[in-house]
């Protein structure tokens, strides 16, 4: 009798553990959902490409930023809660960049 105690007990506490684990991993999902949006910019040298590469990331909720000096285009992943593509074609004009949207992508 105590030691189907014992693992009853035992059952129950790693269910307990399993449980709040999952909603952990839940949780943290949920908090890291970001979105992507890829713009055609009129960046004509290199000077315009770190001048991107400097501003654009202090921008708020932007989480990460890919520069293409060949193709002309700049992707940011960003938080949606945070900004969105209008305010990062904003951003962009305000660094005296002609800036069009070319794509957007959400995890």
């Amino acid at each position: 009798m105590k030691a189907m105690k014992i693992f009853l007990l035992s059952v129950l506490f790693l269910t307990t553990c399993a449980s709040i684990l999952n909603a952990q991993n839940q949780k943290v999902s949920k908090e890291h959902k970001t979105a992507e949006a890829t713009f055609n910019v009129s960046m004509h040298c290199k000077g315009c490409q770190e001048k991107i590469e400097r501003n654009i990331p202090f921008e708020k909720g932007v989480k990460d930023l890919k520069v293409d000096l060949e193709h002309k285009t700049a992707t940011v992943v960003y938080d949606p809660r945070k900004t969105n593509e209008e305010k990062l074609k904003k951003a962009f004009e305000n660094l005296d960049f002609v800036c069009e949207k070319v794509s957007s992508k959400e995890d």
